[in-house]
């Protein structure tokens, strides 16, 4: 009986401040628009970084005096690095073809002979195609192949890195800052409510009612404001990506439309735990000023 006492409360509570719970629900519901919208270009910019590592490749030129089944075998234990995903072995034979292909020239016909090198192509991991593990690796490479030369677009790696830790830093501190003031907001809206209930409070204290008591309606109160305000939040984010952008930006859509069906179920889970930690905290700080008194 007392636990459905206190749903009900929670549930009641809304209605006998409408008003200050109309205001968080539509500001709340503004701020995780900002946040939906933030997080599907997060993500979709990290799947974009994700692309653009994919596509760096180190290659390693390797001595003339090197036969092709001695390349071979260093092609294979390159392979077996940490890190590395392809290893591939290119001949002076498919080396002069990649170059007439690249240049429309044949470089056999024109120098007599062929004075290109053989080498190993290297593609690696995601997680790997960082400045500092390739730093790593690089020795291990040249420990197998002392005599190689080994090249990779180092400038194009690192701006690759220091554009990512530059937008994690933007948009981690705008949601940061967009999820504090949410808090706030719903904490100050429960504690609103608490106040104009002081004397009732008061009341239930002096009969003996507890803490958890007193403050689940509360608590059940914000919670129900951040679930509202979420979940109105993932059905605006929805009708700008899969209905305004799906129309007219088809091309921009492709590119947010996988990072965008996960923000949907994610931003009405984000309200609710905005919504629960804003009006536990809230309830906490007025019950601990009350009992002091």
């Amino acid at each position: 009986m007392s636990l459905s006492f206190v749903i009900k409360e929670g549930f009641s509570s809304i209605g006998r401040a409408k008003l200050p719970a109309a205001i968080t629900v539509a500001i709340s519901f503004f701020a995780l628009v900002l946040l939906g919208l933030f997080s599907t270009v997060s993500l979709s910019f990290f799947d974009v970084i994700q692309e653009l590592r994919s596509r760096v490749e180190l290659e390693v030129f390797l001595a003339d005096s090197v036969s092709e089944s001695q390349a071979v075998d260093t092609a294979g234990q390159i392979k077996r690095l940490r890190g590395v995903k392809e290893a591939s072995y290119v001949s002076k034979d498919e080396a002069a073809q990649t170059f007439t292909h690249d240049f429309g020239e044949d470089i056999v016909r024109i120098l007599g002979s062929n004075p290109l090198p053989r080498s190993i192509r290297l593609k690696f991991l995601p997680d790997y195609t960082t400045p500092e593990s390739i730093g790593r690796i690089v020795p291990e490479i040249k420990r197998i192949a002392p005599d190689s030369d080994i090249r990779y677009n180092q400038s194009f790696l690192g701006q690759i890195e220091k554009n990512a830790r530059l937008f994690t830093l933007l948009t981690g501190g705008i949601g940061i800052l967009i999820s504090l003031a949410t808090i706030v907001l719903i904490g100050y809206t429960i504690r609103l409510a608490m106040y104009s209930r002081k004397e009732k409070i008061r009341t239930m204290r002096l009969v003996g009612a507890t803490a958890w008591f007193i403050g689940t309606p509360y608590v059940i109160e914000g919670a129900l404001q951040g679930l509202l305000s979420g979940g109105l939040a993932a059905g605006a984010v929805y009708l700008l990506f899969d209905q305004l952008l799906f129309r007219y930006e088809p091309g921009i859509y492709k590119v947010l439309e996988p990072s965008a069906l996960l923000i949907y179920p994610s931003t009405v889970l984000l309200g609710l735990a905005l919504g629960i930690l804003g009006s536990t905290l809230s309830v906490s700080k007025y019950l601990r000023a009350v009992s002091k008194r």
